[in-house]
C-alpha cells in the first residue's frame, strides 16, 4: 500500500466525520441562538420581578448580596431608592415606580420599607406577594413610633442624632442619623465593623416626621405575605415584629440576627423571597 492510499479516508470514516461535524454545528447553533432556561422563564414572564425596598439609615446597596443570589436564580430584580422623606410621599414614589415594572411582582421591604410597601402595593393587581424583612407592618391609622412604644427592647432611638434641614415650602425639618460610633452595636452587631464603618459613613437619613406618619393602606390584608423576624434586633423589637407578623397572617421565619440581616444572613433572606416567588409562577 502506498502512502497516498494509506492516507485516503474510508467511506465509513468519512460518514462518521460528517455526522460529528453535523452534531457540532447544531450544538454551536443552539449555544448561540437558543436562550437558557432562566432566560426563557424571564422572557415568558414566568418568573416575577423582585422589587427590593430599603429602609432608613441604608440605601439600595444593602441588598447587594441578596440581589446576587436572586440573579443566579434568574430572577429580574430592581432596588429603587426609597426617598425616606415621609410615608405619603415615599409610598407615592414607589407606587409610581411599580407602574414601570411589567408582569407579576414580589415586593420586599426592609425595616421602614415595610411601611412603604404596605401602602404602595394597595390596589396593584401585579403585586402577587409581600415580603417583610425585619420590618414594620402597620395597621391602618398606626404609626411606626406608636406601635414601637408598646414593645420594649429596641435601643436604636437612643443612638441617633437629629440634624435640621430646610423644607421646600419654608420652615425646618429634622433628619435622623445613627451616630457613627454606635452604628455597629445599634444597627448591625453581627456584621464586621470594617463593613459597618462604611455603612455608617454612607447612611441615608430618615425624616423624623416619618416616624409619626399614620398608615392609610394595608395591602397585606389582600396580598399573601411572608415575614422574617430578627431575634437580636435593636431597631424593631423582636416581640413587636412577631406581633405584626401574626396579625398579618404572614408565613413567618425567625433568624438570630441583627437588624442588618440582609448583610449578615443574605441566604436566609433570599430563601424567604424564593418561597414567596414560587407562589406567583404561572
Amino acid at each position: 500500500m502506498n502512502l497516498k492510499t494509506a492516507l485516503k479516508p474510508s467511506r465509513r470514516s468519512t460518514s462518521m466525520l460528517a455526522a460529528v461535524a453535523c452534531v457540532a454545528a447544531l450544538s454551536a447553533a443552539n449555544m448561540t441562538s437558543a436562550p437558557t432556561a432562566q432566560a426563557q422563564s424571564r422572557d415568558s414572564g414566568v418568573l416575577p420581578t423582585v422589587v427590593l425596598v430599603h429602609g432608613a439609615f441604608g440605601d439600595a446597596s444593602i441588598w447587594n448580596d441578596v440581589i446576587a443570589r436572586l440573579h443566579d436564580d434568574g430572577y429580574p430584580v430592581v432596588a429603587p431608592a426609597n426617598p425616606l422623606r415621609g410615608l405619603a410621599s415615599d409610598s407615592d414614589y414607589l407606587e409610581s415606580f411599580l407602574k414601570s415594572v411589567k408582569g407579576p411582582v414580589v415586593l420586599v421591604g426592609h425595616s421602614y420599607g415595610g411601611t412603604v410597601i404596605s401602602d404602595a402595593a394597595a390596589g396593584n393587581p401585579e403585586v402577587k406577594a409581600l415580603v417583610y424583612i425585619a420590618s414594620f407592618i402597620p395597621e391602618e391609622g398606626e404609626s411606626f413610633s406608636e406601635v414601637g412604644s408598646r414593645f420594649p427592647g429596641a435601643t436604636l432611638a437612643s443612638a441617633v442624632d437629629a440634624v435640621p434641614f430646610p423644607l421646600p415650602g419654608g420652615g425646618t425639618g429634622t433628619d435622623l442619623y445613627v451616630q457613627k460610633d454606635k452604628f455597629h452595636d445599634a444597627f448591625a452587631a453581627d456584621v464586621p465593623e470594617s463593613v459597618t464603618n462604611l455603612m455608617a459613613a454612607a447612611q441615608r437619613p430618615l425624616a423624623a416626621s416619618a416616624l409619626d406618619d399614620k398608615a392609610t393602606e394595608t395591602a397585606w390584608k389582600t396580598i399573601p405575605s411572608w415575614d422574617l423576624v430578627t431575634t437580636e434586633d435593636k431597631a424593631i423589637a423582636p416581640d413587636e415584629q412577631r406581633f405584626m407578623a401574626a396579625r398579618a397572617h404572614a408565613h413567618t421565619i425567625e433568624v438570630k440576627s441583627s437588624h442588618a440581616v440582609l448583610i449578615s444572613h443574605p441566604g436566609a433572606v433570599t430563601n424567604l423571597i424564593r418561597q414567596a416567588a414560587r407562589t406567583t409562577v404561572r
